[in-house]
């Protein structure tokens, strides 16, 4: 079974995917992780995300994989914390928008998932990757309410900021906001991939739910799909 869920940044899609592929059972991917992976390792290595070809030779030398909580492997070594920082996400919306970087991406992911059971997120899931998921979900929420839950993210996580030594990543949440509407734009005018919804998918608007409400409504979904066999 294949399910897909679309969304923008903050809008609780990975969360949701999260613990939806644990409580089935599914194997969880994040296909914003692949795309922060490569923009790390662009930062690491020293390459302009301006330079196409040595972007493409980057995401095609290394190896990628998943565990089963939805981590990134790169050449076996797991990512999580590195892919979270301000640096990488000045970048990475950038870096998702080349057409040969998505298109990589979105084959790692289809021979990852290939005879699996799979909740899939990201951006152009339900309409570029699997067009044909057994379940379509697109979750939404303002960019107020969006901004405020990565920066409680940042918070929970004690992201460090590299000009703040060991302390809690010093960005507020009005740059997250500005931030988080800059992808918005970028990601609905991507020639190729661009954020939309798919005419068969599931809108919900998580701005007013509590994540174990979201969850609910979710989980409740898939288990009458499940149930008719679909």
């Amino acid at each position: 079974m294949k399910v897909a869920i679309d969304g923008p940044a903050g809008s609780g899609k990975s969360t949701i995917a999260r613990m939806i592929a644990e409580r089935l059972g599914f194997l969880y991917i994040n296909s914003g992780s692949l795309y922060r992976a490569i923009a790390f390792l662009a930062l690491c290595e020293g390459i302009d995300w301006r330079d196409i070809e040595k972007m493409i030779s980057l995401a095609k030398k290394h190896h990628f994989d998943y565990l089963a909580d939805g981590s990134v492997l790169v050449d076996e070594e797991r990512l999580a914390e590195e892919l979270r920082t301000p640096e990488v996400d000045a970048i990475v919306s950038q870096v998702s928008a080349i057409p040969q970087i998505r298109a990589e991406v979105n084959s790692i992911i289809r021979k990852i998932s290939e005879g699996k059971d799979v909740v899939s997120e990201g951006r152009d899931i339900t309409t570029v990757v699997f067009p044909d998921a057994d379940v379509k979900l697109y979750l939404d929420a303002s960019p107020k309410i969006r901004a405020e839950r990565r920066y409680h993210e940042r918070l929970g996580k004690q992201v460090p900021d590299k000009n703040e030594g060991d302390g809690v990543a010093s960005i507020s949440i009005e740059e997250i906001r500005k931030n988080i509407e800059m992808r918005d734009k970028l990601d609905a005018q991507k020639p190729i991939g661009a954020l939309k919804i798919a005419e068969d998918a599931i809108y919900l608007d998580t701005s007013d739910l509590t994540i174990e409400q979201v969850y609910d409504k979710v989980y409740k979904i898939l288990r009458a799909r499940i149930a008719h066999g679909r």
